[in-house]
């Protein structure tokens, strides 16, 4: 081992204890930071962990095997070695004793486990079950290491713990799930060790970074002449620029005054907090990169990280290593090539053979050159086997609810069926720091028979917009609404693979009514209804339609390039004026055309004695067609076409109606939905089938 030399940071500790007015003993120190701790974890209940039953446990919880009595032989000759190297370090965290007052070495209370849940093979799923499962308990003095570190079974059973149980509990999942993670004893800030996030951007709130698009460059380009500009306009733009410049130079400094106020004060325990989380190094399960975990958020970090102060030791179920790194700096100089003894001093080597040297000014009564067999292999895991039933890991939150609060945003997250609504988890975000004015809440639900899904409320707007799963029977995506009264404002999505009109969206007003169509065979994508105001005695679409539904004013459609007609016959616009009996049709342009064909009929219906005919006259039609052959020009030709028109006009109407119609049955259909939630119980959850049996048959 090689002495590191420490001085700043002892000097930066003699500060820290001098700015506290505590005494030069660390002992004194102890029984006054508590009091400052607690009320950080104010609200978390008390727990006496001296009144839990052990009775039940296991013997190898109780004493020691002869391999294990060895182990702790050899951790204390490593221990001894490393004080008297490193005089000026922190002791080691090695051999706590457990729930039953027996030392056991760190490296065997992991108890390595695969659980036989999918979201527990993946790193992300096993950091939050653990963070969402256990209830945070702050350590008796923030800078000591604590004196017992219990089993992962006993942590499970009452789901709460320190970072160090944390640790452990996580550390053992992941490493069942084949990932090379290890323990970390180290110095964290001040929000890490208190999880205290109110400073922090709710993740959920991040927007995912953009992949900048790399362009190809080419070796021979054009060049492009300038085009000439004013004097005059250049002069007015640059006087526009340094206006907006003064303007953000002064909002840049009140959100300077602002960070300067909201910036909490310095920590005077800022390095000595002690921490425990995970490192996952990188290579097995196609880890690409080195990370950290933070157990109790189950957030992955980076390891220049600056909330990670430094780094004591770590450990596997295998062995145990100490950081001989200087952290002065924090972890991101860090080397975690854990097989470099220059940087990490491993406490049971690979080797069958130890050369351990020793100096002649520093360790006069040792023996030079010493060699002793270390052929010893780390014992097994004195915990039992890690279980969690399906009930226990549907039901992650110990008190039913977890809250975080971060950066003017809360989040709270429910296990489900705990709402009769389905409700799992809430985001509320708020207008000011203070978090007292609600700007939006988005809300997640689960097992909904109606398939809803998530619901975005804006508290300004009062908008809301539900999206649902696939699953609905009206094949409902999105609605988004003020209210669920009719003609009140209404935008719905659809899934419009499986609809039949392939319809995508439709957008409702008082006065008007826009349908958006996907890949239909007759290229309609837009269909535009604009209606008038009702005349007395006509009400509100209802049961009645005949003499309640909204006059109509115009229908408007638009329609894509029909690559197999001729553009001159393809329709592009096609506008029906109801109230004024006219039509009027805008056809596609060719790629060499500037100016479209238009055609267009005003009052074309006139009928003779027995009202059967159509009578075109020059002042019923007029048409431009500068790119019309022949036919087009033909009156019989027209005459047809309108006849056409008169029939699209029709059916339109109806098509109208049937989708006012539609519209009035999704609100009612939704209004039921909401009246009287349902939720759905999926044939493999065991547990919750068990529960309705149970109550079945009690009724």
């Amino acid at each position: 081992m090689e002495v590191l030399e420490e001085n700043e940071e002892v000097e930066q500790t003699a500060e820290d204890l001098n700015s506290l007015n505590i005494s030069d003993s660390l002992q004194d120190e102890e029984t006054k930071v508590p009091e400052e701790e607690d009320s950080v974890s104010s609200d978390v209940p008390g727990f006496d962990w001296s009144s839990i039953d052990t009775s039940h446990l296991p013997s190898s919880y109780k004493t020691n095997s002869r391999q294990e009595k060895k182990l702790l032989h050899i951790a204390d000759h490593f221990l001894q070695q490393y004080t008297h190297v490193c005089p000026d370090r922190k002791p080691l965290f090695l051999h706590p004793v457990n729930e039953c007052g027996v030392e056991k070495f760190v490296s065997t209370t992991l108890r390595p486990t695969l659980l036989p849940y999918p979201e527990l093979y993946h790193w992300s799923g096993c950091a939050s079950f653990v963070s969402n499962y256990l209830t945070v308990e702050p350590l008796k003095c923030p800078i000591s290491l604590p004196s017992s570190l219990y089993s992962p079974t006993t942590i499970l059973k009452y789901q709460r713990g320190n970072c160090f149980d944390f640790t452990v509990l996580l550390c053992s999942l992941l490493i069942g799930a084949g990932y090379d993670a290890y323990c970390v004893h180290g110095y964290a800030t001040q929000e890490i060790c208190a999880l205290d996030q109110t400073q922090d951007l709710c993740p959920l709130l991040k927007k995912p970074q953009e992949v900048p698009m790399m362009k190809k460059s080419r070796k021979y380009r054009v060049k492009i002449v300038a085009e000439p500009q004013s004097k005059f306009e250049l002069q007015q733009k640059a006087k526009k620029k340094e206006e907006a410049e003064d303007v953000q130079k002064k909002e840049e400094e009140e959100e300077v005054v602002t960070e300067v106020q909201e910036k909490p004060k310095r920590d005077p325990l800022h390095g000595l907090r002690v921490h425990a989380w995970v490192l996952v190094l990188s290579g097995k399960r196609k880890v690409p990169e080195t990370f950290f975990i933070n157990p109790f958020t189950g957030n992955s970090h980076n390891t220049t990280d600056e909330c990670f102060l430094g780094i004591e030791s770590i450990w596997n179920h295998r062995n145990y290593w100490v950081n001989m790194q200087d952290c002065r700096k924090g972890c991101k100089d860090l080397s975690f090539d854990l097989s470099d003894a220059i940087r990490w001093e491993i406490m049971l080597p690979e080797s069958n053979k130890q050369l351990t040297e020793s100096s002649e000014g520093d360790m006069d009564d040792m023996k030079e050159n010493e060699e002793r067999d270390v052929s010893f292999e780390m014992p097994l895991s004195w915990v039992a086997r890690i279980n969690v039933s399906c009930r226990e890991f549907e039901n992650q939150y110990s008190q039913g609810k977890k809250v975080i609060l971060y950066k003017q945003a809360k989040l709270e997250k429910w296990a489900p069926y705990v709402n009769g609504d389905g409700l799992v988890e809430r985001l509320t975000i708020y207008g000011d720091p203070d978090c007292t004015e609600v700007v939006e809440v988005t809300e997640w639900f689960k097992n909904r028979e109606d398939m809803l899904d998530m619901r975005e409320t804006n508290k300004q707007t009062q908008l809301t917009t539900d999206y649902f799963k696939p699953g609905h029977p009206l094949l409902l995506k999105a609605h988004t609404y003020t209210s669920l009264e009719p003609e009140t404002g209404h935008t719905m999505e659809f899934y419009h693979k499986a609809r039949a009109d392939d319809l995508r969206k439709r957008v409702e007003t008082t006065t008007e009514m826009t349908e958006y169509f996907v890949g239909r065979d007759d290229f309609l994508h837009i269909r535009h209804v604009e209606f008038g105001e009702r005349e007395d005695g006509m009400g509100m679409a209802g049961t009645r339609p005949d003499l309640q539904l909204r006059p109509i004013v115009q229908i408007k459609e638009c329609f894509h390039r029909n690559p197999e007609k001729p553009a001159d016959e393809d329709v592009e616009e096609r506008i029906f004026m109801i109230e004024d009996d006219s039509i009027q049709l805008t056809y596609h342009l060719e790629d060499h055309d500037t100016i479209a064909s238009k055609v267009a009929f005003f009052r074309a219906i006139q009928r003779d004695r027995k009202g059967e005919e159509i009578f075109l006259t020059r002042d019923t039609c007029v048409k431009y067609q500068p790119w019309s052959s022949e036919k087009h020009k033909n009156v019989l030709h027209l005459y047809k076409l309108l006849w056409e028109l008169r029939k699209d006009q029709k059916e339109l109407k109806h098509q109208v109606r049937e989708s006012e119609a539609e519209v009035l049955n999704v609100l009612k259909v939704r209004e039921d939905e909401e009246a009287n939630i349902k939720l759905t119980v999926s044939m493999y959850n065991a547990a919750k089938r068990e529960g309705q049996h149970e109550a079945m048959v009690g009724s």
